[in-house]
């Protein structure tokens, strides 16, 4: 009865939004985080791409066009992920820079799979009820991602940053179009900001690492003028600190964006107050920071949903042990030999970015959530699931996860999209997700999903990867 219904749904969602018919859910619970409301018997109808209304009791039929019972289902609007590589596959040979696979595959022949790839990827998002993304970081074909995307039906919504601009350089990943482009001076900063304009970036990322030859303040000329020429060009900007030092530096400098978590020390108050009052997002990305060290050291766990819904050539090459012993990096080797040292390192690190994540919710810091995917062991699409996981670790609330994968990601998002996606409103786009149980319950039942409705087209979730 259930795929009876879904494809029922699917076939009159389909036809309205293509002869701009209105149609109408009815009767079922709709979850609005923005505002942490729960309609109960609610009707959201829909009229094309757009949502019409949500309303609860009784309706007047000749109002409500095509009807379709959702009954003991729970609405929510499409879940973003803030921060995506559309430029990685997460796949062993993807970041050669961490850990050289060259021998096994080469680098060249790891983009072309990656841009051949771009369509799974899209729907696999889809399929995880996510109805947007912001790629915060990628060579300059990123920009051409991010056309493909938006005109196609079924891919998310994306928003995308150009090159990171950084303080180191990453050679390998350097193919004549680099995804990292280091900058040693102020007036490159500018002038490279200039030229990213001309692609209409959403953001410019910056990529704030430090280290014994990169101290906090050598970079720091660079951070100003990155951002006071994006700034100049209305354009936000997104910077990389995982250390207090480089995230407080980047804030001070007007970041408008932090992504990841700090996992050096614990935020102190003057940070956390900075952070509030110059309105900036943070994007904790807690789920890549453990992918790294479990791919390489064979104690990788993904989730049912990424068994189910990862790309399964990716997740078939994660398996290290399937690689010649004498074309293993050091690096791998390395983890293999102590794996408990992998497992120490990831605990040390949420051993302070999960408290961290507790004390800026609660002091009303705008997060939003995000997962790095692309990076090794970080699937694209449902390792969503498996960062709400550690989000409610961290001690936050069912409402306030996905509040950060709907309203606070549609601010992360920004632009005239942001502005209307995250919320299940008036004049908002029909990105919905229609689950089977309630997610306030458990955050688990997230990924509990029917169907998909992306710009008020409906895919019934088990048909979207066949």
């Amino acid at each position: 009865m259930k795929i009876r219904v879904a494809l029922v749904l699917a076939f009159s969602l389909l036809t309205a939004a293509l002869c701009a018919e209105k149609i109408s859910l009815v009767g079922a619970t709709v979850i609005n985080p923005a505002d942490d409301k729960m309609l109960p018997n609610a009707t959201v109808v829909i009229n094309g791409d757009k949502i019409e209304r949500v309303s609860m009791g009784k309706q007047d039929a000749a109002t409500l066009g095509k009807q379709v019972s959702c009954v003991g289902k729970f609405i929510l609007p499409g879940y973003i992920d803030t921060h995506v590589h559309f430029f990685q596959s997460a796949d062993l040979f993807t970041r050669p820079d961490a850990a050289d696979f060259n021998s096994v595959r080469s680098y060249k022949d790891e983009v072309a799979w990656v841009k051949s790839h771009l369509d799974d990827v899209f729907a696999r998002y889809i399929r995880s009820g996510i109805t947007s993304v912001v790629d915060v970081g990628g060579p300059m074909w990123n920009f051409e991602v991010r056309k493909k995307a938006n005109s196609t039906a079924k891919a998310p919504r994306v928003a995308v940053a150009g090159p990171l601009i950084s303080s180191v350089s990453r050679e390998k990943l350097d193919l004549g179009d680099p995804p990292i482009v280091k900058i040693d001076t102020p007036d490159q900063a500018r002038e490279f900001v200039r030229k990213l304009t001309e692609q209409k970036p959403d953001l410019v990322k910056i990529w704030y690492i430090v280290d014994k030859d990169h101290p906090v303040e050598s970079f720091r000329p660079i951070v100003r003028a990155t951002i006071e020429e994006s700034h100049a060009h209305k354009t936000r900007v997104a910077v990389h600190a995982t250390e207090l030092e480089t995230a407080r530096a980047a804030v001070e400098e007007g970041a408008d964006v932090l992504v990841h978590s700090v996992i050096n020390k614990p935020v102190d108050d003057a940070f956390m107050k900075l952070l509030k009052d110059r309105h900036v997002i943070v994007c904790p990305t807690l789920v890549v920071f453990e992918r790294y060290g479990r791919t390489f050291s064979h104690q990788l766990n993904l989730t049912p949903e990424e068994q189910k819904w990862g790309n399964p050539e990716v997740i078939a090459s994660l398996d290290v042990t399937k690689v010649p012993e004498n074309k293993l990096p050091q690096r791998v080797k390395d983890a293999l030999a102590d794996p408990q040292a992998a497992l120490d390192k990831i605990n040390k690190t949420y051993a302070v970015a999960l408290p961290n994540l507790k004390k800026l919710e609660d002091a009303g810091v705008t997060i939003a959530a995000g997962t790095d995917a692309g990076n090794i062991g970080t699937i694209h699409g449902p390792v969503l699931f498996r960062e709400f996981q550690l989000m409610k670790q961290a001690g936050l609330t069912p409402m306030q996860i996905l509040q950060s994968a709907t309203a606070n990601a549609a601010k992360l998002f920004g632009g005239e999209t942001g502005a209307h996606i995250g919320k299940l409103e008036t004049g908002y786009f029909a990105d919905l997700v229609i689950l089977n149980s309630n997610p306030l319950e458990d955050i688990k039942n997230a990924s509990d999903i029917d169907t998909v409705v992306k710009n008020g087209v409906a895919y019934p979730a088990d048909s979207i990867l066949r």
